[in-house]
């Protein structure tokens, strides 16, 4: 089956569940006589009746986040295998591949740079090099593909910075950068392996050289699987890559829902002009923070093809502990007085999307104890915001699982009810997240292990 037949059969389910989701939801039939008050006002009370009404227009918070992962899943074939190189990768730009570390793992970083270097080799690059930028020093052996920086402990940006923001700012200054404004930066996390289609991916987009900053997918069933419930739930963030992503870059080239901080490719005057230098409020979340000064720099982004690989959190502990810092970070980003309301307002819809799930997670109890009358728009809409965010699981099984599901579709079939099995578990970390993360310090950067060896 070639991908665009993939491709079109998955635009038909899509469509096929929205619909079907609906109905049984009860969208398109009326209730049954008597089940429904026709005056909540009368049998409820105007402070409840109230209240009840707002936890479901609460509900359509995120209806600007499923309208766009809608769009991006079907406008753009996401079942291409190879990513075709436009030009000689000889002739390509210079690429620096950039891991920050706190040094803690230094095995895991010497493992990932000598499988990456490899992999860039596989790939027929010869303009590059591996920056590692470490606060505790890891003793990389001599190659002049490789450099070692050491953050000083005595080294402070201009604003007080800290934690990852403090360190990719040390690499940017005068005195530490040798990179010319025209190179490139790949940024990576410890543990991010490349793939000859990300190495292609890259390649292409700094040879093309129309916009400043980019970034693709990455997934997290690679490889050996340490905790499968983490791993399973981390497939919406796939989906959500090929959706959202996908969509914002291709169609605005505009981190309009803000992005990630991994698989971030930057030229290097435009990053050295946006810079990691935001203070404490740009240092817990410090990519998103950076995609929106760049955006309002008035700086292009654009969709990079091929993916990556990352592991997710071996530990519910971190898995909890790394959407704590994302809540706190984009909570920080969303309330800075540096950033116009115009540049973050859908990023800001999101957030308190987020902020208020413990909220609109009650609608699970309180809409068949407080049934309200039906409104046909508003009902569809609900539905619909169900239905794409349980799709979204669907489908980054589909695309996160695919090598290891091949020729085996009852394989498959345990994928995808693992990753609904793991939905509940996910409603009620992120809205612990929510709860620890609202009430708790704000000035803390949690480095999650992914060092498998340690475990």
């Amino acid at each position: 089956m070639n991908c665009e037949v993939k491709h079109a059969l998955h635009c038909a389910v899509l469509v096929a569940w929205i619909v079907c989701f609906a109905y049984f939801c009860g969208v398109f039939t009326e209730p049954a006589e008597g089940t429904v008050p026709a005056s909540p006002v009368a049998s409820y009370g105007l402070i409840w009746t109230i209240c009840l009404y707002l936890l479901r227009f609460t509900a359509l918070l995120v209806l600007p986040q499923c309208l766009c992962n809608l769009c991006g899943l079907m406008m753009f074939n996401a079942f291409r295998e190879k990513v075709q190189l436009k030009a000689a990768p000889l002739l390509s730009p210079f690429v620096c591949f950039r891991v920050v570390t706190k040094g803690n793992f230094p095995l895991l970083v010497k493992e990932n740079i000598d499988t990456n270097m490899k992999k860039c080799f596989e790939a027929g690059m010869e303009n590059f090099i591996f920056e590692v930028v470490t606060d505790k020093a890891i003793n990389l052996p001599p190659n002049p593909r490789v450099r070692e920086v050491v953050v000083p402990t005595a080294y402070r940006t201009k604003s007080g910075a800290k934690f990852k923001a403090r360190a990719l700012q040390y690499c940017l200054e005068d005195d530490v950068n040798i990179l010319q404004p025209t190179d490139w930066i790949v940024h990576l996390d410890e543990e991010t392996l490349l793939t000859t289609n990300a190495i292609c991916g890259i390649l292409n987009f700094c040879e093309d050289g129309t916009h400043q900053f980019g970034q693709g997918v990455i997934t997290y069933a690679n490889g050996d699987i340490v905790n499968w419930l983490t791993t399973l739930s981390d497939s919406f963030r796939v989906a959500d890559d090929m959706g959202k992503l996908r969509f914002q870059f291709k169609l605005f080239h505009k981190p309009l829902f803000g992005w990630k901080g991994s698989y971030v490719v930057t030229q290097v005057e435009a990053e050295r002009d946006v810079s990691y230098d935001h203070g404490m409020e740009g240092s817990i979340a410090e990519d998103c923070f950076f995609s929106m000064i760049a955006m309002k720099h008035g700086y292009s982004f654009d969709f990079i093809e091929g993916e990556m690989h990352e592991k997710s959190p071996f530990t519910m502990w971190d898995f909890l502990q790394q959407r704590k810092r994302w809540l706190q970070g984009i909570l920080l980003t969303v309330h800075s007085s540096k950033i116009a309301i115009c540049h973050k307002a859908l990023l800001a819809l999101s957030l308190y999307a987020w902020a208020t799930m413990p909220l609109t997670s009650l609608q699970i109890f309180l809409c068949p104890l407080f049934p309200l009358p039906r409104f046909l728009l508003f009902d569809f809409l609900l539905s619909f915001v169900g239905a794409v965010n349980l799709y979204m699981y669907i489908f980054g099984v589909v695309k996160s699982f695919s090598h290891k599901y091949r020729n085996s579709f009852l394989r498959l079939g345990m994928y995808l009810a693992g990753a609904l099995m793991t939905i509940p578990f996910n409603i009620l970390i992120e809205n612990a997240a929510v709860l620890v993360g609202m009430f708790g310090r704000k000035d803390q950067f949690y480095v999650v292990n992914k060092d498998i060896q340690t475990v």
